[in-house]
């Protein structure tokens, strides 16, 4: 009670002082905002709040270089979210691979989506991969220069609240087996995937439909380099494949829950990888993978999706993947934490909102956030999980709709599509519209493909795929516009 009673009567006077704001911050563990998580979103955040004069204290349970096998590719979107908060240069000297678009195969026959140029004379937009524990650890060194931050080696075990009010003070936590605590006016909650505070503070559950199970290839000689590759067959669900480092390449291999191929008596897993996913890579990469397997060194990340929330909790912010996640398909989730920060960085600017303890003005503004932030993040989070739909089709409807998205793009309509893949077009009605030409571009195969004596099926079907096309997106859209 002590500690809390000194947060609320903290002299303005003194916080103006950079070296009195870090006395505050690591003999008092006090400072304007907390922040749980030192990664893509927690290190970003830290950065640009401080860069406004804010002290922040940012929390992580370890500090060494992470090693996930997800948040590898920026996308373009992302990269200019980067810029605009000054960290463009972590990309620098981390062996990122510039990335200059998608390269589909169907049944073996490929399709090259290159990002649009935005305007003429500009240069055509990159995205980056990367290994992910490079550059979180690049963004960290940013934020640790940052004069207005702090970061803590901690483990964050309890959200501290006010018994009264129910506002978020703080945080406890564990320093070296030594029990501790932080206080700030607004506490930060970017701990990832796995989140331990979300459950209280967030109105909905991840669900999870599949797993990506990843290997790192060596020397994998790519069909298309600096393209990420997404590899479909009818009869197995899809696998990434990107570059992230010199000698590094990245596959993904997505497996649903129950997939007949990954079971027991089929050998698992690594039986499916094997038996089903090995034989339909290209050959330059069959090579790599066969070594990358027999090494063993398989990891796997659930593929989850969870609609954002409106933050309503004083005095806490729940952001980044513990706020919102849709299927790493599309590579879409960095792009949306980035350009959360930037939104949310303008919104709590001291200009709009001059002392963070002023709840009902912040509160207010993540109000605001809420819905600023989904005409890019609604694009990103409809379209990774409608395309994940198509492209692990696992009914005849959806493979209709499947080979209707691969026709699309091979008759040269992919540069809308492939700006909002990247992050860089933010409007829902176009990709409400690409939708539906997709799908009717199915109903057109179908119906084409039909002998005339037929053809009263074939429309029958038409009704049957459009009405599944209709179901793969609408829950989603509907989420997105009432969540």
């Amino acid at each position: 009670m002590a500690t809390t009673l000194a947060h609320g009567h903290v002299n303005d006077q003194a916080l103006k002082s950079p070296d009195a704001a870090e006395y505050r911050r690591r003999v008092h563990h006090d400072a304007d905002v907390v922040i749980v998580g030192a990664g893509i979103l927690g290190c970003a955040l830290a950065v640009a709040l401080g860069g406004q004069g804010r002290s922040v204290l940012l929390l992580e349970q370890s500090l060494k270089e992470p090693d996930r096998i997800v948040g590898e590719l920026l996308q373009p979107g992302g990269v200019t979210a980067l810029e605009q908060l000054g960290l463009r240069d972590c990309l620098e000297g981390i062996e990122g691979i510039p990335t200059e678009g998608y390269y589909v195969t169907y049944k073996g026959d490929p399709v090259k989506i290159p990002y649009p140029i935005q305007s003429p004379g500009a240069p055509r937009p990159e995205g980056k991969s990367f290994h992910h524990g490079r550059f979180v650890m690049k963004l960290r060194e940013a934020a640790r220069a940052c004069p207005n931050v702090t970061i803590v080696e901690t483990k964050v075990t309890d959200l501290v609240t006010c018994s009264h009010t129910k506002q978020v003070l703080g945080v406890d936590c564990v320093t070296k087996e030594s029990k501790d605590c932080y206080f700030g006016q607004v506490t930060v909650v970017a701990d990832g995937y796995a989140s331990k505070f979300r459950k209280q503070h967030h109105p909905y559950t991840p669900k999870v439909r599949s797993k990506f199970w990843g290997l790192e290839l060596i020397d994998a000689q790519l069909p298309q380099p600096h393209y990420g590759h997404v590899l479909l067959n009818t009869n197995s669900p899809p696998v990434l494949v990107y570059q992230i480092g010199t000698h590094e390449t990245r596959i993904l291999c997505d497996i649903p829950e129950n997939l007949p191929s990954a079971s027991v008596k089929n050998g698992g897993v690594k039986g499916h990888l094997r038996n089903v996913v090995l034989p339909s890579l290209p050959k330059g990469i069959q090579p790599s993978f066969a070594a990358a397997l027999d090494k063993g060194q398989l990891r796997s990340m659930p593929n989850s999706f969870l609609p954002s929330a409106t933050n309503k909790t004083p005095g806490l912010i729940v952001l980044g993947d513990a706020l919102n996640m849709r299927h790493p398909l599309t590579g879409g989730g960095m792009t949306v934490a980035l350009n959360d920060v930037v939104i949310l960085r303008d919104l709590l600017s001291p200009a709009n909102v001059p002392k963070l303890s002023n709840t009902a003005l912040v509160l207010k503004q993540l109000s605001a956030f809420h819905w600023r932030r989904k005409m890019g993040a609604s694009v990103i989070n409809i379209l990774a999980q409608a395309l994940y739909s198509l492209f692990a089709a696992d009914d005849d409807n959806l493979k209709a709709l499947q080979r209707g998205c691969f026709e699309y793009f091979a008759m040269g309509m992919y540069n809308q599509p492939a700006g909002l893949l990247g992050g860089m077009l933010k409007k829902p009605q176009v990709l409400f519209a690409h939708f539906f030409a997709v799908a009717f571009v199915s109903l057109w195969m179908i119906i084409r493909d039909s002998p005339l004596y037929k053809l009263p099926l074939a429309l029958i079907r038409c009704v049957t795929v459009f009405w599944t096309a209709c179901v793969v997106i609408f829950p989603y859209m509907l989420i997105e516009a009432f969540c």
